[in-house]
């Protein structure tokens, strides 16, 4: 009785082991497989090794969503066999519509990315690319040539093809490819030109914010800013300076000659920063293109171009001054306070000359100029205590070494009075 009262535990516990090991094998058998990788990664190409790299692979998503077939089927007539659905490499006409069966599902996409916009499809098919797709011209962007194919990944990772540091080099694949693009009849030069300015140069510095191709064009409804509309796509980040425009005399003779409003003086890609000698009457100045000596519009600017000239001048001298008083050492706090200020005022004329009206940006000049004033003086009377205090240390020097060779004098005498004994 006793032995088999002891066998019993050792039969159940042998039993839960068997049932233990048994468990992951029966687990794994029931786990789909995806014949896909399974084959395509055994001969080691390229597609499988970046799709573990890619963002629907990490959402749970498979081969089966885009080529369709049979996952799970082992042998590959029956894993790609077309009454599975399987419908291999798809076509580039066919592509926007294929990532759109996810894309475009508002409820499905939910799950994954509540807040990634559902409206892509609609949007390029508003674009130059998405038009010309649809009457039939396959050379044109399509999802995966912006994008990826295997390796996609989230825009806000560095990885990215439409990260904004990558971008321009994204574009430019076939914009700046001169056999491609002949067809077209568009220049190639604009990821060139594009380096060479204010914004990429900005881009470059780390301010991810700056603008590139698709904040002018636009991403899934790309198209390049018509003549009207030119001033709107700049004022979504120079709003001021919009707003400044519409009240020139420029606004309504441009018009009128159907001119571009700001890529007439700042170009398109090729935005340089400006400078004072842009607007005035000399070889760098945007106005002598179109102005003549003596009219009316190159008297305003040489006049806009003395008032910001004198300004920069005056202020610059004034912070000479002040520095010279902060290396010796003297308190000039306050007045960099109101030097930040005469900047301001600086700064907000070169905004101003958007009007084209010379009193307005002279005011604004007149009222820089009198906090540049104040700055002068301060630093000049900064210099002047300096100069105060030096001449006092000398002279307490002075009477501190006379007290010195006095008391000296006077020891000497009392030694030399002292008796002999």
């Amino acid at each position: 009785m006793t032995a088999r009262l002891t066998g019993t535990p050792v039969l159940l516990l042998l039993l839960g082991l068997s049932l233990a090991l048994a468990a992951p094998a029966q687990e794994q058998r029931a786990k789909p497989t995806n014949s896909c990788l399974d084959c395509h990664a055994s001969f080691s190409d390229e597609p499988s090794r970046q799709f573990t790299n890619d963002i629907h692979n990490a959402r749970g998503l498979t081969c089966v969503a885009c080529h369709g077939g049979d996952p799970t089927a082992e042998d590959m007539p029956d894993a790609m066999s077309p009454a599975k659905g399987f419908i291999g490499v798809p076509k580039r006409a066919q592509i926007p519509q294929l990532c759109a069966r996810c894309h475009s599902d508002g409820a499905f996409m939910r799950t994954y990315n509540p807040s990634l916009r559902t409206d892509q499809l609609a949007q390029y098919r508003t674009s130059v690319h998405g038009q010309r797709l649809g009457r039939g011209d396959t050379k044109v962007a399509v999802c995966t040539d912006c994008h990826g194919v295997h390796e996609i990944t989230p825009a806000s990772s560095g990885r990215s093809r439409v990260y904004p540091l990558n971008l321009p080099e994204t574009c430019a694949t076939c914009h700046s490819n001169a056999e491609h693009m002949k067809a077209y009849g568009i220049p190639t030069d604009q990821l060139a030109s594009y380096r060479a300015s204010v914004h990429f140069k900005t881009l470059e510095g780390g301010d991810l914010s700056a603008p590139t191709c698709a904040t002018c064009h636009g991403n899934h409804g790309a198209a390049p800013p018509g003549v009207a509309s030119v001033e709107r796509v700049c004022g979504t980040c120079h709003v001021f300076q919009e707003q400044l425009f519409d009240q020139s005399p420029h606004k309504p003779a441009w018009q009128a000659m159907g001119f571009a409003t700001c890529i007439t003086c700042h170009g398109n890609h090729r935005i340089e920063h400006p400078t004072d000698a842009r607007i005035g009457t000399g070889e760098d100045s945007f106005c002598v293109t179109c102005h003549v000596e003596g009219d009316p519009g190159w008297q305003t600017a040489a006049k806009i171009h003395g008032d910001l000239t004198t300004l920069d001048s005056s202020l610059q001298q004034a912070v000479a001054i002040l520095d010279r008083a902060e290396r010796a050492g003297m308190e000039v706090g306050e007045a960099r306070v109101i030097q930040a200020n005469a900047h301001e005022q600086l700064i907000k004329a070169r905004v101003e000359v958007h009007t084209f009206n010379a009193p307005r940006v002279e005011t604004i000049t007149q009222n820089g100029l009198k906090l540049t004033e104040q700055v002068r003086a301060a630093g000049e009377q900064a210099l002047k205590d300096l100069a105060f205090r030096r001449k006092g240390l000398a002279l307490s020097l002075i009477i501190i070494a006379l007290v010195v060779l006095s008391l000296w004098l006077v020891i000497r005498e009392l030694e030399r009075r002292k008796p002999i004994t």
